[in-house]
């Protein structure tokens, strides 16, 4: 791999290159479930399944790295082009081992922003981080995760009791039956996931983001599906990362939310990350009070910011979003669609959405 060396500021020399330089993820391992959304993996994963173009900036002193920022190039004839840290991931952006190196990688992108004509750079960082030419932001969502106790016994005690009855029932229903799997579930998990996106209206990823965070990830990647009579109604792709593990994407057949077969899932899911020895469940993003933020704060999970900030350099930042009103009377015709149809052109479109 030939590097580019891009600039020479006075403390460090920042890198760039559209391949990761050795030591990048050795380099990420000390910042332990923040430097996981950051590794080399994601752009092998976001390259082949999405067609993003990675670009990897980093910063040096004495041929040693002490920050690291990975973009993808995300383009598409619907929505345009943009630079994102990471697609498709609720965290990414800079790590550093200080403000100003921080400060000189955004520089950086920022240039990079304007070479290659984008409507906008998306740093998905959790904290704040000041920078001149970062004129947006967005911050209405917030993280859920829950502190993971020692053993499944001590989870179920600290649950309410509301939440245990919602899981006895189906776990003391015998048609309701759990599996974990790996490319072998990939198939029944697709199915539930596209059918529950078209319920919703958005389009879908392709299978091969879920079949690269496989082979990328190896065991730390997995599937856990719960089935009713033997049909698959419920469920969930799991990653489980340092000390933590995420659950980016899960589904559940609504004609069979009776069955609470979607709580049984998730039981299972932090029954499976305790075994592992796992400290946190991180349940990912929602909106303050919305449905999915109550449905994640029944589990005991707490808050933690997310702090998505902007260079925009075109329209708004919110005009790729599906809540921004733009898209409505789109999301309605699109849950009129047959699913398989949507397996069909619903990535193509969603390779093109940041």
């Amino acid at each position: 791999m030939s590097t580019i060396v891009i600039d020479k500021p006075t403390t460090a020399t920042i890198h760039g290159a559209n391949a990761a330089p050795n030591g990048w993820n050795d380099y990420l391992q000390s910042w332990g479930y923040d430097g996981f959304h950051l590794r080399a993996e994601w752009a092998n994963v976001f390259e082949s399944s999405l067609s993003h173009r990675p670009h990897f900036l980093w910063a040096t002193i004495d041929n040693r790295i002490v920050g690291v920022l990975p973009l993808m190039f995300v383009a598409g004839p619907i929505f345009g082009r943009f630079l994102a840290s990471q697609p498709y991931l609720n965290t990414g952006g800079v790590l550093a081992d200080s403000d100003t190196i921080a400060k000189t990688l955004i520089d950086r992108a920022v240039d990079l922003a304007d070479e290659l004509d984008v409507k906008h750079l998306e740093l998905r960082h959790e904290h704040y981080h000041e920078h001149p030419r970062m004129n947006a932001s967005a911050t209405e969502k917030v993280h859920m995760r829950l502190a993971l106790p020692e053993t499944s016994e001590q989870l179920w005690d600290s649950l309410k009791s509301k939440v245990r009855s919602q899981i006895r029932k189906p776990l003391n229903n015998s048609e309701l039956t759990h599996e974990f799997g790996r490319h072998d579930a990939l198939n029944t998990f697709y199915d539930i996931f596209c059918r529950n996106m078209r319920d919703l209206g958005t389009p879908p990823f392709p299978k091969s983001l879920f079949n690269q965070m496989l082979n990328q990830f190896g065991d730390d990647a997995e599937i856990c599906t719960v089935r009713f009579n033997g049909t698959p109604v419920s469920s969930g792709f799991l990653l489980h990362g340092p000390e933590t593990t995420l659950i980016p994407s899960a589904s559940a057949l609504r004609e069979f939310n009776r069955t609470s077969c979607n709580m049984l899932m998730y039981w299972h899911v932090l029954e499976r990350a305790i075994e592992r020895g796992q400290t946190t469940f991180d349940f990912g993003r929602s909106s303050v009070d919305a449905g999915t933020h109550k449905f994640k704060k029944q589990w005991g999970s707490e808050e933690f910011p997310a702090v998505w900030q902007y260079y925009s350099r075109k329209g708004n930042v919110t005009d790729a979003r599906p809540n921004s009103g733009k898209y409505d009377r789109m999301i309605a015709t699109w849950q009129k669609l047959p699913v398989w149809l949507t397996k069909i052109i619903g990535p193509k479109i969603v390779r093109g959405i940041p």
